[in-house]
């Protein structure tokens, strides 16, 4: 067979070197193009064959600014441009060789890499450019078992009781509390969706009450074949059930007897990322782009708007190197989707129940919050679930991060607008974490686009459940449960028993000390930890009720500003500090005062600003609250909320922002 594979490979690289001269050379030219393509592709372009490969180019984009940026509003517009605007710099060359070649295309940008359809010569000829770093396989993954819809008798679509694992998650007792997902997004990247299914009509963000718009809210990302759906659906459809279930656990509630999901309140979008069942990385990947920045239906990703991404996302699939995924582009995808403050959701696998088989992407990635599957009502795990730790990459990585349930799970299907069914797997466990986190945002939306602060609450507040199947000491957390049993009133709970006041400090570039007051109910726990090595708690670390926190401020030795972060009782403290030498700054404010009447309400006023200037929001009257953090880095958008005026007078009050002044009027009652 290598005698055989060797032969091939010099006559095509014989001729195309007498085509492509200037693209490949001979002798070590020839060896190192052919280390950058994938055995896959080798093996399936192999005898003239064409095959799919995705051909990433050697200049990747930094996105590490976007993690000293306030508001998941900035950090996606970061993230967007600076990818986009990196693809469009570099592809330009390699995108005019394929169009005068007549090779079929499609360039991302999400990923900076250019999907190709062609032989071995092509692939070959890409791979010898310096600006390739590699060339991967695009193979067709059949992702979803082939597990039938167990349909209940007639009478279980009457049930007149919230769906079991929502109850187990204690999901209900946070509506209770007021909080159903209200303001906060959630995307499904799936089989597709049917959209118009009871559950899920009124939450779908293109669904107004009287006409549906699916531009910004439905992207196909299946463009030929696509089974009853076919290619390039205009509308949200689904071409084989699985995405219309998950879905329905994440938000599904039909106004009457049919409570099947974890956030009805929320609002959802969709792209279609599998041809009845089957994926392949560019589909998956292409969902990841458009999720960034949704664009028009049959629009373009130049027309993308970040300010429509979801918050949070869900992926009830993997993609197995086995079967030649592309592993390290789907990991540049969601690190991507977490720069951008979008958290991804995903199903650990259903490998189990050996240990180690968390083994597919992207559940083994560091950058998503992957979720195992509890037998439903227990406290006990799955047999199908896979197990940690990842030894794929040699990381060792705990996996998964917490458990929910996955088994007979009730939600709805695609057979009807009215129908519901019951499956199995960690597919059905991710759209209750999905759906948590929509509740935990909801009700706190300071912590919307903090992924790392965001799991920090879940994992602390999951009910923690010890194992030592495939750990050496056992306890929690751990390679079968993760931290344990999603537990969203604790969630919810741990966020508002307590308050911090301030909520952030400016400091100079000479750093400084600081105080933080801790106001809370008797008997409740919290701690203190710094997300920042040059912030330094001095007390205060923990403690049970009312407390003070202390902390240090290193100097900034650093021309340029920055911010770091408290996390202290559960809520998010901003230190922002001036670098060494902070240059003058002209600041102004739009709109320069808001009248309000006696009942009080909320405002919003933005600072405009140089990028590298700091500024600090101060109110300076007690019915005027600043709601958003204290303080920023170039330009940004301050909130704040009027207490209602009890009078006799009306009132005026002032915001002091970057030496600006902001007027506040409040009518009389």
């Amino acid at each position: 067979m290598k005698i055989r594979l060797l032969t091939l490979l010099v006559f095509v690289l014989a001729m195309i070197g007498s085509v492509e001269s200037q693209d490949i050379r001979l002798g070590k030219g020839q060896q190192a193009a052919q280390s950058k393509i994938a055995p896959w592709v080798m093996d399936n372009t192999a005898n003239g064959n064409v095959a799919e490969f995705l051909v990433v180019l050697a200049d990747q984009a930094d996105l590490s600014g976007a993690a000293a940026l306030r508001t998941k509003e900035e950090k996606g517009r970061f993230v967007y441009e600076t990818l986009y605007n990196k693809a469009k710099a570099t592809q330009g060359p390699i995108l005019a060789w394929l169009q005068e070649r007549k090779i079929e295309h499609r360039a991302y940008y999400i990923v900076n890499m250019i999907w190709v359809k062609a032989d071995l010569s092509i692939a070959m000829a890409l791979a010898a450019r310096a600006d390739v770093d590699r060339v991967e396989g695009n193979p067709q993954i059949r992702n979803i078992p082939d597990q039938p819809v167990e349909e209940p008798p007639a009478q279980a679509n009457e049930i007149t009781a919230v769906e079991q694992g929502i109850n187990y998650t204690r999901a209900p007792q946070v509506w209770a509390m007021g909080f159903t997902g209200q303001g906060v997004v959630v995307a499904g990247a799936d089989t597709g969706y049917r959209w118009d299914h009871t559950a899920l009509k009124d939450k779908y963000r293109g669904w107004d009450g009287a006409t549906a718009n699916h531009d910004f809210n439905w992207h196909d990302s299946i463009h030929s074949g696509g089974g009853s759906c076919g290619a390039n659906s205009l509308v949200p459809c689904d071409d084989h059930g699985h995405g219309t279930h998950t879905m329905g656990t994440v938000v599904g509630d039909d106004g009457g007897t049919n409570q099947v999901g974890m956030a009805p309140g929320a609002r959802w979008i969709g792209c279609r990322n599998m041809n009845q069942g089957n994926g392949t990385p560019a589909t998956y990947i292409e969902c990841f782009e458009f999720f960034l920045a949704p664009y028009p239906v049959s629009g373009t990703p130049a027309q993308g708007d970040p300010s429509k991404a979801p918050h949070v996302t869900n992926n009830s699939w993997g993609c197995p190197p086995s079967e030649g995924c592309s592993a390290n582009t789907l990991q540049a995808a969601v690190e991507a989707q977490r720069a951008a403050g979008i958290m991804t959701v995903v199903s650990a696998g259903n490998s189990g129940s050996s240990c180690s088989t968390v083994s597919d992407p992207p559940a083994i990635y560091d950058a998503v919050y992957s979720v195992g599957a509890l037998n439903n009502g227990t406290d006990t795990i799955a047999s199908f679930s896979s197990r940690g730790p990842v030894v794929v990459d040699a990381s060792l990585r705990l996996k998964p991060d917490i458990a929910a349930p996955g088994t007979n799970v009730r939600s709805s299907t695609r057979t009807s607008t009215t129908s519901y069914g019951n499956l199995s797997g960690t597919s059905m466990a991710g759209p209750h974490v999905a759906g948590a986190v929509a509740l935990l945002w909801s009700a706190v939306p300071s912590l919307r686009g903090l992924i790392d602060q965001t799991e920090t609450v879940l994992n602390s507040s999951a009910v923690h459940i010890n194992s030592a199947s495939c750990d050496a000491g056992g306890g929690s957390p751990n390679n079968v449960f993760g931290n344990g049993r999603l537990d969203i009133k604790a969630a919810v709970d741990s966020q508002l028993a307590a308050t911090i006041s301030p909520n952030g400090q400016l400091f100079p570039g000479s750093g400084g000390e600081g105080m933080i007051s801790v106001a809370a109910t008797s008997g409740t726990n919290w701690t203190a930890t710094s997300n920042d090595a040059w912030i330094t708690i001095t007390s205060g670390a923990s403690g049970t009720g009312n407390g003070i926190v202390t902390y240090l401020v290193r100097d900034n030795m650093s021309a340029t500003p920055r911010q770091g972060t408290l996390t202290v009782a559960g809520k998010i403290f901003t230190v922002t500090q001036d670098g060494q030498t902070p240059s003058p700054c002209k600041n102004s404010l739009n709109p320069g005062f808001n009248s309000f009447i006696s009942s009080g309400g909320s405002g919003n006023v933005a600072i405009q600003t140089e990028p590298g200037c700091t500024w600090r929001a101060v109110s300076n009257a007690s019915w005027i609250t600043v709601t958003s953090n204290c303080c920023g880095i170039g330009p940004g958008t301050i909130s704040y909320t009027v207490a209602s005026n009890p009078g006799p007078s009306a009132r005026n009050g002032t915001i002091s922002v970057g030496g600006q002044t902001f007027s506040v009027k409040q009518k009389a009652p």
